[in-house]
């Protein structure tokens, strides 16, 4: 069914060897394991497998008995060509840390995400048609391997099809696409998706769903009620998911736009904001608990094994590929969110994800300079336990009695609660369901226990458990996870009273308040808005002064829970609740939830409340929500994409007319011009910020920025690299060894800066215009000898979103550079010599990523050593 070539037709491929184990075992003898340096003192990490078996690893799973389970992917990120991934797995029998035996378990392209439960293998990646050999999408599918022979059973069951947008993964690749996955306690399977989003993906249960953009997805592990977790992300690769339920993201940098990595705590139904909400509107986002600086987030991980020492648990461990690290975030309790600490933890060569077994060995994968379109003699496998650490076998939970099951949930293993609570799920009988129930209810046990037990009754008895949650409720230590649970699964919400949840909003918990909104939402009864409509807004629920971004990284808990409510009221379409409220001392939160209601109801309901007060701070708050109403975002059909360098204006991206439009613009064309000479700029900002694109607000256009200031002198690049120096004519590697004893002068380095060209292609300040790959911070992603081979070596690593596009135009030009920034309508390209283009995507034939770097190797040729050692320490110092 998935047509992939036989190993043995491409040479590249490493061979399947049943007894390379036995001589891989022979060579590094018995007990000298390969230890590797970059772990604290405390721990030991030693090599588990090389690229002899694990080259390009993207992903990679433990079960919890301890079979390592490694994504292969030798197609890379940028790659085209079906036929070069596979999962395979590895067993170290014996458990003295060498891996002993290996199989190739199944045959998958650009594996991203790997979860394992019993005999099943979930598997998310991207399939190719056999024929044409051409992307056809993302898919998520579960392979089974009922007689243990670490070979999957035959062809797959497809749970999710269609997770991402074909049409981006054959023009660029699996970059921005759908990535890692990993179950909750919960159940649920949570899948991190790239910001090019899915359209009409399907889940087994034929529900069909569509996204705009990256954030979190969910489904049960049958492929059935998929739902849309979280929006507004970037382009996360994993999920951390602690025993409660809270989940942890880290994006990517957005490619010198000037927002960095953002570690994020994922509540339900929350928006993020990315990117069209990120300047002008960040008052309607949750925002990110740190925004961290340059890098790329991959895999990540909850650690919460008491295998472990103190200091290393109860983090979200978060792997990042840029950075080559991975870290720990000490994150403590905010209202309904966190405050966080990042701290470096394991260093590792681009490292791509992070998983720990039931023992509590720790697994990462270094993906050591593969490429973006992989490297069949890169990459590898690390094993990391604390010193001291012994070997402890997972129970054979498939033969355990309930009783035995029940004390596995008391575990201080969040690996082992997780997979006992899987396997009275499994079993589903009365004497499961009260297993779990008696856990959930004894006051005596860890609360991580009792929520076990909580989310496992609920899976268990479904709408029959709806009594014993509600007593749960009653009781504040649970309370917040058993109204959680009760609403869970949209099918058995219609035997779940709204009385507790409407209390639930002024709960002495912030958590509890946090739980209620959402649960509202997800019942779906409408004569709840008026409560929620009373959720006050605080004072910090201001937009972003004109010409200034706002803060997008800042934890403002306060603001959670009226955010919350409003995507409940939306959820529950309350229009006319919302309209009823705006002549209430409180309308704040209505006219919040009526910015995203396009229904003529709530427009002639917002012009009606306008002619009727007088407060004039209220008419302008009306106002702002019908300018915000005027456009809407237009269906998402998966033909476009906002690319890596996107137009952030907001609040849309792809602007359409609706059928009230009209209406909004006749009325505030009759306010503007009712107003004084004062008043008409305000009606010509609110017509830029919403970029309503209302004629009668236009103002004359101030003189083209390029008239006020000096056009940038060009530099001719060919020149530079001709000349012949001291650089070029030394190899690589002898300039590498001199970069060690040679510092160089920071100050002549920023000097060289401009005489070498580079400034005609990056930007070291913020506030420049966007060029090509934004070097403020580069020290900060780089070492020393890493930004020295990025200037000897462009085509060695092309920095994401800046690879050499290729726009041929209906009339048959051709422009090739940087794109600099990309609209609905519009591509603006920078060339080599800072010429800067700017193209209709109505007139784009066709539109290529190439394979090499813009820049021209040879830059560095006519300098000193010297000299070249101050550019790098200039460089190095851009953090």
């Amino acid at each position: 069914m998935l047509g992939f070539p036989n190993f043995n037709e491409n040479p590249k491929l490493p061979q399947t060897q049943n007894n390379f184990s036995y001589q891989y075992r022979i060579q590094k003898g018995q007990d000298t394991l390969k230890t590797m340096s970059g772990a604290p003192s405390d721990l030991i990490m030693t090599e588990f497998t090389g690229p002899d078996l694990t080259p390009s690893p993207a992903c990679l799973a433990v079960a919890p008995t301890g079979e390592v389970y490694v994504g292969v992917d030798m197609i890379g990120s940028l790659g085209k060509d079906m036929g070069k991934g596979f999962i395979r797995r590895f067993v170290d029998s014996d458990n003295n840390g060498s891996m002993d035996k290996h199989t190739d378990f199944a045959r998958v392209d650009n594996p991203r995400g790997i979860f394992v439960l019993g005999d099943q293998v979930f598997v998310l990646h991207t399939t190719f048609d056999s024929k044409s050999g051409i992307a056809t999408g993302m898919d998520l599918v579960v392979f089974e391997d009922k007689n243990h022979d670490g070979v999957a059973d035959g062809d797959p069951k497809v749970l999710i099809n269609g997770l991402s947008n074909a049409k981006y993964i054959q023009e660029r690749g699996t970059d921005h696409a759908t990535n890692g996955i990993r179950m909750g306690i919960d159940g649920w399977i949570y899948i991190a998706v790239g910001d090019f989003g899915f359209h009409n993906a399907t889940g087994a249960d034929g529900k069909k769903l569509t996204n705009l953009g990256g954030g979190v997805l969910r489904v049960r592990p049958d492929g059935t009620e998929m739902e849309l977790y979280t929006h507004g992300l970037r382009n996360i690769y994993d999920v951390a998911i602690d025993p409660y339920m809270n989940i942890f993201t880290r994006d990517n940098t957005n490619d010198g736009g000037g927002w960095d990595i953002r570690f994020s705590h994922q509540i339900q139904s929350g928006e993020y904001g990315y990117p069209l909400l990120f300047q002008n509107f960040t008052e309607e986002v949750i925002p990110a608990l740190a925004m961290l600086g340059g890098g790329s987030g991959t895999g990540s991980l909850y650690m919460d094994e008491d295998t472990w020492p103190e200091k290393y648990n109860k983090v979200p461990m978060m792997a990042d590929w840029g950075r080559n690290f991975l870290y720990m975030h000490h994150v403590t309790p905010d209202g309904p969110s966190f405050k966080q600490k990042e701290e470096e933890f394991i260093k590792l060569p681009q490292i791509t994800d992070v998983d720990v077994d039931g023992s509590g060995r720790l697994y990462l994968s270094a993906w050591d300079g593969a490429g973006y379109s992989g490297n069949p003699d890169k990459g590898y496998i690390v094993r990391v336990v604390p010193q001291g650490w012994s070997y402890k076998a997972f129970p054979e939970i498939k033969n355990a009695s309930v009783a035995d099951l029940k004390g596995l949930l008391k575990s201080g293993s969040s690996t082992t609660r997780l997979y006992a609570s899987q396997e009275l799920v499994a079993r589903a009988s009365d004497e499961a369901a009260a297993a779990a129930l008696e856990t959930a209810q004894d006051k005596n046990l860890p609360l991580s226990t009792r929520v076990a037990g909580i989310y496992t009754y609920a899976q268990i008895a479904k709408g029959k458990g709806v009594s014993a949650l509600l007593d749960l409720g009653k009781e504040p230590a649970v309370r917040e996870f058993a109204y959680r649970a009760l609403t869970d699964r949209l099918a058995t919400v219609d035997q779940v009273p709204t009385d507790p949840f409407v209390e639930g909003l002024k709960d002495p918990s912030v958590r509890v308040q946090a739980v209620s909104a959402v649960s509202l939402g997800r019942l779906g009864r409408p004569e709840v808005a008026n409560s929620l409509l009373q959720v006050a807004v605080p004072a910090s629920f201001v937009a972003p002064a004109k010409g200034k971004e706002g803060p997008h990284d800042v934890p403002n808990s306060a603001l959670i829970v009226p955010h919350l409510a409003v995507k409940a009221l939306v959820r529950l379409n309350a229009v006319n609740p919302a309209v009823g409220f705006l002549s209430t001392e409180s309308p704040d939160l209505a006219l919040w939830a009526l910015r995203y209601m396009h229904d003529p109801r709530a427009v002639d309901g917002l012009i009606a409340a306008y002619g009727k007060t007088k407060d004039q701070k209220l008419k302008e708050k009306i106002l702002v929500t019908l300018a915000r109403l005027y456009k809407k975002e237009a269906d998402y059909d998966a033909s476009w994409w906002w690319g890596t360098r996107p137009d952030s204006h907001g609040p849309y991206y792809k602007a359409i007319d609706w059928a009230s439009s009209p209406v909004i613009e006749k009325f505030l064309v009759a306010e503007g011009a009712k107003s004084g000479t004062a008043k008409k700029q305000y009606f010509a900002d609110l017509n830029e910020k919403f970029r309503m694109e209302i004629a009668a607000f236009d103002v004359a256009e101030p003189k083209a920025l390029a008239e006020k200031q000096p056009a940038e002198k060009k530099v001719d690049l060919e020149k530079i690299k001709n000349q012949k120096g001291q650089v070029g004519k030394t190899s690589i590697e002898e300039v590498m060894i001199a970069l060690r004893k040679v510092k160089g002068d920071p100050t002549k380095g920023k000097a060289l800066f401009n005489k070498q060209g580079c400034h005609a292609c990056h930007s070291i300040n913020k506030g420049e215009a966007m060029k090509g790959p934004f070097m403020g911070q580069i020290g900060g992603i780089m070492n020393r000898e890493q930004i020295a081979e990025s200037i000897l070596r462009p085509n060695a690593s092309i920095s994401q979103g800046f690879s050499t596009v290729l726009v041929t135009t209906k009339d048959k030009k051709n422009f090739m550079g940087f794109v600099t920034q990309e609209t609905a309508s519009k591509l603006v390209l920078r060339d080599i010599a800072g010429n800067v283009n700017t193209i209709n995507k109505s007139n784009v034939a066709s539109r290529k990523e190439m394979p090499t770097s813009m820049m021209p190797a040879g830059l560095a040729n006519s300098l000193t050593m010297e000299e070249f050692a101050s550019l790098v320490s200039f460089l190095e110092r851009q953090k």
